[in-house]
């Protein structure tokens, strides 16, 4: 399994506009990528509605993960994006 921990860098968090790029990108990797907060269950990232339920803010630090063929460049895509601003 591949995983990275990375810090939600956009000011607004994983909501609206940012939650929308990273579900884009998520659903678009060869295998399907989750996230999660410390503690917390882990959601789909290719789902707008779970990131936004999964209330990841500025600041938080989220793990991203994927399994099987492909997953290290999944994630690498999801949790890049997760530690740009996205806010423009």
């Amino acid at each position: 399994m591949a995983q990275r921990r990375v810090t939600v860098a956009s000011k607004v968090g994983l909501h609206a506009r940012p939650a929308a790029l990273v579900a884009k990108t998520a659903a678009a990797q060869a295998v399907p990528v989750t996230i999660a907060k410390d503690g917390a269950a882990p959601v789909p990232a290719g789902s707008l509605l779970s990131l936004m339920t999964l209330a990841a803010g500025h600041g938080d630090e989220v793990v991203v993960a994927a399994e099987g063929e492909g997953a290290q460049e999944a994630v690498d895509a999801v949790a890049d994006l997760v530690a740009s601003d996205l806010d423009g």
